[in-house]
């Protein structure tokens, strides 16, 4: 990278701290050795405006629902590495997954790479064990918990998790979060499974003087399309609030990599790939599979790429197992689908 040649040492995996000045080496140079590449990220320049907030934002956020679960803190690193290479600049963690571990590991990366203020950190709040639920006190304990393990002074978008805790009154929910405003701990209020009478009755609240829910996040992608299609997504287009649906891949099955029952007694999660893997679903495939040959682009691409043609959808929230899956991730953000694939795609989603 500097133009010269790695000693043995270097070859060998031993690493020279950055901080260490650069010294003549007895190592021959050709002149024709490659100059390297330097610059902003391939995707730098592409950003979308998260609906009302004011932030710009790569129109693809990264989850960390594997990091600490499925994936370890070095693969993870490697992860979001690879996401900032190619212009990613907003990931999503929540304060249950890994019972904390996910965002634990994003902190260690934000203050190894110090890329905090470049980045835009999105946090579901209200499943954690040690604190559940949007009651205040609740929520401001999780609050504080989350940024003592990013490592950080503000959470940029709170996601209020509505499947959590449905007894609390949305009034102390908002105005608990519009405490935590004003004392800097978050920037942005979001909504995470909510129903549109919830929308509906935050929309009001609002108008009284709290927190505006600016965001959503809701369950949908080809194979799941019932639970946004519809009232919600009128309600959250006439608030003018910016979607960012989880599992656009639901569960990596439209990535193309479950396409048969695994053998002996079904889990959970194998009772809902059995579902999936009926004609509708075998059908959704196949288009996917077909729309993704035509363009040469995978599977996960021609998803991500659906969701971004549809209406209120910014930036869906995609997990990684890989750099690799990140790499056919990020593909299906430049990936524009004709009238004629879009057309075939929800077709075969109906």
């Amino acid at each position: 990278m500097d133009g010269v040649a790695p000693t043995a040492s270097e070859m060998s995996g031993k690493r020279r701290d950055v901080a260490e000045p650069l010294t003549r080496r007895s190592v021959f140079v050709h002149p024709s050795a490659p100059i390297p590449v330097m610059g902003p990220p391939v995707g730098h320049g592409i950003r979308v405006p998260l609906g009302e907030t004011g932030l710009n934002v790569f129109p693809l956020v990264l989850g960390g629902a594997e990091f600490g679960w499925h994936v370890d803190s070095v693969g993870s690193h490697r992860i979001l590495d690879r996401y900032v290479e190619l212009g990613g600049n907003v990931v999503h963690t929540s304060d249950g997954f890994a019972s904390g571990r996910s965002e634990h590991i994003i902190g260690q990366w934000i203050r190894s790479s110090g890329l905090r203020d470049d980045m835009t950190l999105m946090i579901r709040a209200g499943s954690n064990a040690d604190h559940p639920g949007l009651g205040p006190v609740s929520l401001v304990t999780s609050v504080e918990a989350s940024l003592t393990r990013l490592g950080t002074d503000r959470i940029d978008v709170l996601y209020l998790d509505g499947s959590t805790d449905t007894s609390t009154p949305l009034e102390e929910t908002l105005s608990t979060a519009e405490w935590l405003i004003g004392a800097g701990k978050i920037g942005h209020v979001a909504a995470a499974s909510f129903t549109p009478e919830r929308l509906v009755e935050a929309r009001i609240l609002a108008s009284a003087g709290y927190p505006r829910i600016t965001v959503l996040d809701a369950h949908y992608n080809l194979l799941q399309r019932s639970t946004f299609e519809g009232d919600l997504r009128l309600v959250a287009g006439a608030q003018g609030v910016a979607v960012t649906p989880s599992h656009p891949l639901e569960h990596g099955f439209l990535a193309g990599r479950k396409r048969r029952r695994e053998r002996g007694g079904l889990s959970a999660r194998g009772e809902q790939l059995a579902a999936y893997l009926n004609r509708r679903g075998q059908r959704v495939l196949k288009a996917v599979d077909a729309v993704a040959a035509d363009a040469s682009v995978p599977a996960a691409a021609v998803a991500v790429g659906w969701l971004l043609a549809q209406r209120k959808v910014v930036a869906p929230i995609a997990n990684a197992f890989t750099p690799e899956h990140v790499d056919e991730l990020v593909q299906g953000v430049g990936l524009h689908l004709t009238r004629s694939q879009l057309g075939d795609l929800t077709r075969a989603a109906q």
